[in-house]
């Protein structure tokens, strides 16, 4: 049984190796936006490119975090996660050394792979090594300071933007590692499953997985063309999502194993999921753009202009998850997702010369109070719906869901609201695209809104509740491990 408590130097070590590696990941998924119109200036890079360079890093990220886990529980979480830390530190300097957008996006995916092994072994860690009386606390702490850095990400990468450029939004990631990974070789215990009977890893289902978001990302990015390439790219996407549903049907251990989604409202909650993180992973993609393309304002003002919304998150997330306790997820499920969707029609003011207080703060508001009341409620759902034994799995399941659905967003949501490759270099072009994307998205959520209003219901009595009570992230839902052995798959 672990025994590290959290008062103890170690623990403490512990906690702050843990908080190092999982804010390296939160703060490149929130500052690398606000980064895009100078990446796309300095680099000469079209639109299709700027969704490359956030779509690859999800990718990978999406597609390998729950082999990731498994990898951890395997072979020691605290050599997967050292692991992680030094290759998403080197895929960062190759991202902050890049000569052209080709290198960038290519250097993206690497990260995504370090972001897979780093994400799910920080909590692995904490609830592998903190005494049983502790690990709740620490728990806490590490996910109250993770999302304090994903607040602040916005404001790091706007300074630096402005100040001394866009590639140290990456090279930031070098120091950190530094930092985190020999505190973790020195002060973090090692820990694995220690079980004889694991059976083989289902690469085969991971390498169908990232495919099939890979083929689909590429068709809609590319569908502009209208090329035969692209519809045979679509096509061939279409055939992988079938191979994987087969394979993770007939493996013996799957990645995803299929069984899980009999549960009907892990199934509704999966779909709520998909939803709001498409809405919010266009969103926050589309407003950092509209805010310095359209509105006019510096890379630092545009980053600091997002902050209310993550600390709405960070400051209610605990409150709103004691309510929904109290009076159920389906209610904050059905509102909260209204809520976002007028947040995001309020961002229609938001246009040329746009007031901060008048406009932009007062849909941020709206939106930021939406996301506070479904984020908590959404997590105990996914917990509550299944077996104490899957509770990790199915917290890993629906983290990626939601990270697909944002990868899926970034590829679509422009097409759809017809954008063209140089629409972020036009002002006028951009802001009526926004305008119809805003749209697009509140309809989403409005989708999501009726999906858990007609199929969630209240939770079973003592079932597992969330550790992760306070959350700072946009863009995923948190990470739930087991608490018997730490997994997440």
């Amino acid at each position: 049984m672990p025994d590290v408590r959290l008062a103890s130097p170690q623990g403490k070590w512990i906690l702050l190796t843990t908080v190092l590696g999982s804010s390296m990941a939160m703060l490149d998924s929130t500052v690398v936006n606000v980064a895009l119109p100078r990446i796309g200036r300095d680099l000469d890079a079209d639109l299709a490119a700027l969704q490359w360079t956030v779509n690859a890093y999800m990718l990978t990220l999406a597609g390998l975090i729950l082999l990731g886990g498994s990898l951890g529980d395997r072979y020691g979480r605290r050599k997967v996660f050292v692991v992680g830390v030094v290759w998403f530190a080197a895929a960062s300097l190759l991202c902050g050394l890049a000569p052209n957008a080709g290198v960038l996006v290519a250097a993206r995916a690497l990260q995504g792979v370090g972001g897979a092994l780093l994400t799910p072994g920080s909590l692995a860690l904490i609830q592998a090594s903190f005494h049983p009386d502790d690990r709740g606390r620490a728990v806490g702490l590490w996910s109250g300071f993770g999302g304090i850095g994903a607040a602040v990400g916005p404001f790091v990468g706007g300074w630096l933007v402005d100040g001394p450029g866009w590639r140290w939004v990456f090279l930031l990631n070098v120091p950190l590692a530094l930092v985190c990974a020999p505190i973790a070789v020195r002060h973090v215990p090692e820990s694995a499953d220690g079980r004889t009977d694991h059976g083989h890893f289902d690469v085969l289902g991971a390498v169908l997985g990232a495919l099939t978001l890979a083929l689909v990302t590429y068709a809609l990015i590319e569908a502009r063309s209208g090329s035969l390439v692209v519809v045979v790219t679509a096509v061939a996407g279409l055939a992988a999502g079938v191979a994987f549903v087969s394979v993770e049907k007939r493996r013996p251990d799957p990645m995803m194993p299929l069984g899980i989604f009999a549960s009907r409202q892990f199934t509704a909650v999966n779909l709520v999921t998909l939803c709001v993180y498409a809405a919010f992973g266009g969103f926050f993609f589309l407003a950092a753009l509209q805010l310095q393309v359209v509105v006019g304002w510096s890379a630092l003002a545009a980053g600091t202009a997002l902050l209310p919304t993550t600390a709405l998150m960070l400051l209610f997330s605990a409150r709103s998850g004691a309510l929904a306790d109290r009076i159920g997820p389906r209610i904050p499920l059905t509102v909260g997702p209204l809520l976002c969707a007028a947040g995001m029609l309020l961002m229609l003011r938001v246009g040329p010369d746009a007031s901060y207080l008048a406009d932009v703060l007062p849909a941020l508001l709206v939106l930021g109070t939406g996301m506070v009341t479904l984020v908590a409620p959404l997590t105990a759902t996914v917990l509550g719906s299944v077996d104490t034994s899957r509770a990790g799995l199915a917290s890993g399941i629906n983290n990626a869901a939601a990270r697909a659905a944002g990868l899926i967003a970034v590829a679509a949501l422009p097409l759809v609201a017809g954008m063209g490759s140089e629409a972020y270099r036009s002002a006028s072009a951009f802001d009526s695209a926004f305008g119809r994307a805003m749209v697009v998205c509140a309809g989403v959520l409005v989708v999501g809104s009726a999906v858990a209003f007609a199929m969630v219901r209240s939770l079973p009595a003592g079932c597992r509740r969330p550790e992760c009570r306070t959350h700072g992230s946009v863009l995923t839902p948190p990470l739930e491990g087991e608490r018997t052995r730490g997994r997440l798959s």
